[in-house]
């Protein structure tokens, strides 16, 4: 039998950062994914006499790992796989460099609204968009080269009348689809747990890992200038209430 290709994993999760069993947790595919490594190791135990080579060899602790590839990266492995912290119906977003004008008379004042009738929740700078600079941000009554915003309602000098200006905020709004979470400061020892299940097909033959009980050590987001992020989970594989590790098997 041959394997080609990076297979397909699949993920469910079992208990949350707490170590609270999840019930009817959903399943989550991992998208696009790129390339997954099985790493099974065990430490060595030698034992020598008065010459060069072992006379008896044993196997210490074992190690399963895993490490995950995956060009798509949705709420769900942030939330539930790797932080156990679950994940919210809806969108918090940036805007960033939205284009608009200072109006020509008074009071010199710019209404936010967000993308899907969303809600201003705060400033991230305005820059004049014909030379590159930042306003600078004051609480109230701006002179020229400033501004001060509340609740979405932007306002300028009246010497800054008509100039283009560049605007980023960020809002929140309602969906159905968006996710998010807050990162929280746990306490140390509970890890989130999933049950993952690997299968790569082809040829008509196939093999498929299931490991019972893995926590995520290690999310990796590398952003590039000039290509696609490849975002990488590790996990460790442990045994579960029972003792099981999990099972192989192929169809040779």
């Amino acid at each position: 039998m041959i394997n080609f290709g990076s297979g397909i994993l699949f993920a469910v999760p079992t208990a949350d950062s707490t170590g609270a069993a999840i019930a009817n947790a959903t399943p989550v595919q991992f998208g696009n994914l790129q390339d997954i490594s099985v790493d099974i190791s065990f430490e060595e135990k030698l034992l020598y006499g008065g010459k060069k080579f072992p006379i008896a060899f044993g196997q210490g602790k074992g190690k399963i790992g895993v490490k995950a590839k995956s060009a798509t990266i949705n709420g769900s492995i942030f939330g539930d796989l790797f932080l156990g912290t679950g994940s919210t119906a809806g969108i918090k977003g940036i805007v960033q460099n939205f284009p608009a004008a200072v109006p020509a008379s008074t009071p010199y004042t710019l209404t936010i609204a967000p993308p899907n009738t969303g809600t201003f929740t705060n400033d991230l700078g305005v820059l004049n968009t014909a030379t590159g600079l930042p306003l600078k941000r004051v609480a109230s009554a701006p002179t020229a080269g400033q501004y001060s915003v509340s609740a979405g309602v932007y306002t300028f000098a009246a010497a800054d009348s008509g100039n283009a200006v560049l605007i980023s905020y960020e809002y929140t709004a309602t969906s159905t689809t968006a996710k998010n979470g807050t990162i929280t400061n746990q306490l140390m020892g509970y890890a989130p747990s999933v049950k993952m299940y690997l299968t790569n097909q082809y040829g008509g033959n196939g093999l498929n890992l299931v490991l019972n009980a893995c926590t995520a050590s290690k999310l990796s987001m590398p952003f590039k200038n000039d290509d696609f992020s490849i975002n990488e989970l590790d996990f460790s594989a442990f045994a579960d209430a029972s003792g099981s590790i999990g099972y192989w098997s192929t169809t040779e």
